[in-house]
């Protein structure tokens, strides 16, 4: 008799970490490794010195929080922003600088996007995603989920940058397993390149078409 695939909490959280390391990775922080251990924890914080949370509801419910010592956040900030050509006299000094906290969470948004790309394509159902809220810190803040979970499992995961500083991600979601009833085809993951580049190209015709448009406002009250 055949035997059904299933998919557990474990797994999940598995999922969640290659997006980490692949978006990551395509945003200039190549090697960024995680802990093979996993640490079952009791309660989802927010922790110095800069932290940000996505939830997410639909197949199922939860809350990602991930946790940067200030110098993991300054390595992978300067690292992305170096990869698109930023020159280093030209970036942020600090952790607490708005611009560091708005390019976290930009990744941050990129991570969970892909997350939920992989949730719908490898467990068949889909999830949606808040907002990411990234905030430098200074004291630990519990943060609950606005949901009620029938069996809540939370657990955190240890990640490690090229230069050894240390960053944490917590999930925390319904106790759930999802079994395969029988074989499907896989539709290909969306690319993370392709994510990032299509994100940037975006943002520069905008500030193309920015340009453009005081150009010609320029022109107008010349006359021409």
């Amino acid at each position: 008799m055949r035997k059904n695939k299933i998919i557990t909490t474990e797994e999940i959280l598995l999922t969640l970490c290659s997006s980490v390391t692949q978006v990551l990775a395509a945003a200039g922080n190549a090697q960024v490794a995680y802990s093979p251990m996993v640490q079952k924890i009791h309660k989802t914080c927010l922790r110095p010195d800069l932290g940000c949370f996505v939830l997410f509801d639909g197949g199922f419910s939860g809350l990602v929080i991930i946790n940067f010592t200030s110098e993991a956040a300054m390595e992978i900030y300067r690292k992305y922003m170096m990869s698109m050509g930023m020159p280093e006299s030209e970036l942020a000094q600090f952790h607490t600088s708005d611009e560091v906290g708005n390019v976290m969470g930009e990744l941050m948004n990129q991570i969970v996007g892909d997350f939920t790309n992989r949730v719908r394509v490898d467990l068949q159902t889909s999830i949606n995603q808040s907002q990411p809220k990234m905030m430098a810190i200074n004291k630990q803040v519990q943060i609950l989920i606005n949901t009620q979970l029938d069996q809540p499992q939370a657990r955190r995961v240890t990640f490690s940058t090229p230069s050894h500083n240390i960053f944490y991600m917590e999930l925390a979601m319904d106790k759930t397993e999802f079994i395969q009833l029988h074989d499907f085809e896989k539709v290909e993951h969306e690319n993370v390149d392709d994510i990032l580049a299509n994100a940037n190209q975006q943002n520069q015709a905008e500030v193309a078409d920015a340009e453009s448009l005081v150009d010609d406002d320029f022109l107008s009250n010349l006359g021409l």
